[in-house]
């Protein structure tokens, strides 16, 4: 295994820096902006902001890529992500945070997908399995060491900040040396909202409930730990144990929808997540054990959702399709976090720290409602006629890349590629682009 390793370090060592970095600055943001004094509309907005420039990476890199080549667009997108942190530790305002937030989405989505791409033109179809599952490894653990390394210093300086725009500007290190050839154009997606809900109207209006709900707790989970009194550590714990408990929930999750009707896997752990809301609610934890480990609950149902309904659309998806799907259910998700982050920010303002789970509250009694009512409806897929469930990491780190590396090209042909760089120099194309 190791040597097939060796071959894709720097891009899983380029997508460890990118993750990190993100991590710090999506723990970042709602430490300093409550200690400064943000409302809770205007925290929730910097991840409504970060969503729409998220959504519009996705739809916008392959164009880019198309034009100038890979090399130099994820260059831009580097550099860009890193002046972003930085004008955020000079311009200490929601009024700035907000569209500087929304660029650093767009930059991270337009570069993970960059990173996705080389990794997907490399690897052989016998160990694709294995290398996603260490790519997500990978991706988990930077994220997690990101949010982390908040609590080890004061917040109210410059030097998180510095630090992030550093280690993004060390992402661009590992592929900038590499000498391997530049990759197929990126996947590109069109998002068909009808098209999907005539292929399973249960993923799409619970793959937009579960864009509403993580987002809106992924935004601003911070800002909840700070208001109910944890500490600094406490805070980052309670942002990161809940992504890897989602990735641990997925392998019994997996297991489950592979061997009954996904939807009913999926009515679960809505339910699951609804009882952890309640608690969150109706108990209102103080302690800083009994916060962590409601937080652990409630993420082990919310991530583990997204890849239970990605399976299930795909289940009913016609043969060859399977990536169009996935990607375009990415952004039904996307539009889905637009809009969680804001409705909760709002409640949070009105109604204190518990408008977060109300919010997500509203998402999961939703969700559970209509897929019932789909069950009720529509027959089961059986399971000899079921793709494999695919572990997958937590949808805002995914990309119509991610489900073009977890499918395979041997399996689902590339939608509408972008057109090769139209200018990209010999330099690119032989020996100058980021390793695959």
């Amino acid at each position: 295994m190791l040597r097939q390793l060796l071959p894709i370090s720097a891009l899983l060592l380029g997508s460890a820096f990118l993750l990190f970095a993100g991590g710090i600055n999506s723990l970042i943001l709602p430490v300093r902006g409550s200690a400064e004094g943000f409302t809770a509309s205007a925290l929730g907005l910097l991840g409504t902001g970060w969503a729409i420039g998220y959504v519009l990476g996705c739809i916008l890199a392959p164009r880019m890529v198309g034009a100038v080549g890979h090399i130099r667009t994820y260059g831009v997108l580097c550099a860009f992500a890193a002046i972003s942190i930085l004008l955020q530790a000079l311009l200490v305002t929601p009024y700035a945070w907000i569209p500087v937030r929304a660029v650093s989405g767009f930059c991270f989505a337009g570069a993970a997908m960059i990173v996705e791409s080389w990794l997907n033109d490399h690897v052989q179809p016998s160990t694709r399995g294995k290398i996603f599952g260490i790519y997500t490894m990978v991706n988990l653990a930077a994220v997690t060491g990101g949010q982390m390394v908040i609590s080890l210093g004061d917040t109210m300086g410059f030097t998180f900040f510095a630090i992030g725009a550093i280690i993004f500007c060390l992402a661009l290190v590992p592929t900038a040396l590499s000498t391997s050839s530049s990759p197929a154009p990126l996947t590109s997606v069109t998002l068909d909202i009808g098209a999907l809900w005539r292929n399973s109207p249960v993923a799409v209006s619970a793959v937009f409930l579960v864009g509403i709900s993580n987002a809106s707790f992924g935004t601003l989970s911070a800002v909840y730990a700070d208001r109910v009194g944890l500490g600094l550590t406490s805070i980052a714990f309670f942002s990161s144990i809940p992504v890897l408990a989602g990735a641990l929930a997925q392998l019994p999750f997996g297991f489950a929808s592979d061997r009954m009707d996904r939807r009913k896997v999926l009515v679960v752990a809505a339910v699951w997540a609804l009882a952890a809301d309640l608690a969150f609610i109706m108990i209102a934890p103080e302690g800083r054990l009994a916060n962590l480990a409601l937080a652990g609950l409630f993420g082990a149902a919310i991530f583990a959702m997204y890849p239970v309904i990605v399976a299930h659309a795909n289940d009913h998806a016609p043969a060859g399709t399977s990536i169009q799907v996935s990607g375009g259910l990415l952004l039904v998700f996307g539009l889905g976090s637009i809009a969680g982050p804001l409705i909760a920010g709002v409640g949070m303002s009105w109604i204190g720290p518990q408008g977060l789970f109300l919010t997500t509250i509203v998402a999961h009694v939703l969700m559970i409602a209509f897929t019932l009512l789909r069950i009720a409806r529509r027959a089961p897929v059986p399971n000899a006629e079921k793709g494999s469930f695919q572990v997958s990491p937590p949808a805002r780190a995914a990309t119509p890349e991610t489900a073009a590396l977890a499918v395979g090209e041997d399996e689902d042909a590339p939608l509408e590629p972008a057109p090769p760089p139209a200018d990209a120099p010999p330099s690119e194309a032989q020996d100058g682009a980021p390793g695959r």
